[in-house]
């Protein structure tokens, strides 16, 4: 099967499905945290979806590849670290949270092996 879209990738389907649970469960913060853990959370798990559909486009260029992918490991680790404050905040329960930082593991696990086989990825010119 050929990829046509960064949709079809499991890595992004993983990284938007959890994206849309964090949006959801951050609706019940506090209001105090609106600008602060809310928005930094929201924007992190959907910078990882950004930069994987980024990378797709930008597969001509190895080291923009690596680059653009390695953004998205970032974010998704900068998510795990938004979802243990908002544990130790008890703003989740602990199986949520570390249901979600699993998955983040899982994600993180799928963008390096992106990033070692990268050559994969990257698209040929016509010859």
């Amino acid at each position: 099967m050929i990829i046509q879209s960064y949709r079809e990738l499991r890595v992004y389907q993983a990284a938007m499905d959890a994206a849309m649970e964090i949006f959801q469960l951050s609706k019940s913060f506090p209001p105090e945290e609106k600008y602060s853990l809310t928005d930094q959370i929201r924007r992190s798990s959907r910078s990882v979806c950004a930069n994987i559909g980024e990378a797709w486009r930008k597969r001509r260029y190895k080291a923009a590849f690596i680059a653009k992918i390695s953004d998205a490991e970032t974010e998704a680790c900068e998510t795990q670290i938004w979802l243990e404050f908002a544990l130790r905040c008890n703003y989740l329960r602990e199986e949520k949270a570390n249901d979600l930082t699993e998955r983040y593991d899982h994600i993180l696990s799928q963008l390096v092996l992106m990033i070692n086989d990268a050559d994969k990825w990257i698209v040929k010119g016509r010859k």
